[in-house]
């Protein structure tokens, strides 16, 4: 099994990560706030948890311990994938996610896509004991460092990085470039981890 990948910072993009680690590429799956925390970086050391079915051996990686916990606790609850935990904690951060659950508020898991009524109630009622042992505090470091980094980039490869990553997380392409497009249009200095994050909260 395997702990951790610690290299060099390959490839990067908001949804996934390549670590060379001497001479091996690991691909990961990777949410926004593992993004935000690694990004700029030559080095990252990602936790990692392997998903190994019988057609495919994904890897999805972490910045912190404690967001790979959660991950995990979130995938235990029945009809919550891989894809759509990490939809969650790109959509919130770990503190966040902690916060919705402990408070009950079952109107915000339900806007992630994927997520229905039942599964968000599920969530709710199987992890709201279990995400208090974590002890994620608020103002946590992946939350800080999404709203501290400053990001100079043209705003057509934010446009283009940002409608790929929403893509790659199961959005169709219509409603992403349209959202999209609307979020840089108010705030066309925005950097990509911050629109893709305002698309997740506005996409259906």
């Amino acid at each position: 099994m395997i702990d951790y990948v610690h290299g060099i910072v390959d490839e990067l993009s908001p949804t996934t990560a390549t670590i060379d680690c001497h001479g091996v590429g690991y691909f990961c799956n990777i949410s926004l706030n593992t993004y935000t925390a690694i990004q700029g970086k030559s080095e990252a050391r990602l936790y990692v948890y392997e998903s190994i079915r019988e057609d495919a051996w994904v890897l999805f990686g972490f910045a912190s311990k404690e967001e790979r916990a959660l991950f995990l606790m979130l995938i235990s609850v029945s009809g919550v994938g891989g894809n759509t935990a990490r939809t969650i904690l790109s959509s919130y951060s770990p503190a966040e996610v902690c916060d919705i659950i402990t408070t009950e508020n079952e109107k915000f898991l339900k806007s992630v896509k994927g997520l229905g009524t039942k599964t968000a109630q599920r969530i709710i009622v199987e992890l709201k004991d279990k995400v208090a042992s974590l002890n994620i505090q608020s103002g946590g470091s992946a939350n800080q460092l999404s709203n501290d980094t400053g990001i100079t980039v043209s705003n057509k490869e934010v446009h283009d990085e940002a409608i790929e990553a929403l893509k790659m997380l199961g959005f169709p392409p219509a409603p992403v470039t349209k959202t999209v497009r609307t979020i840089l249009k108010d705030q066309p200095d925005a950097a990509v981890e911050n629109v893709i994050k305002l698309a997740l909260k506005m996409l259906k």
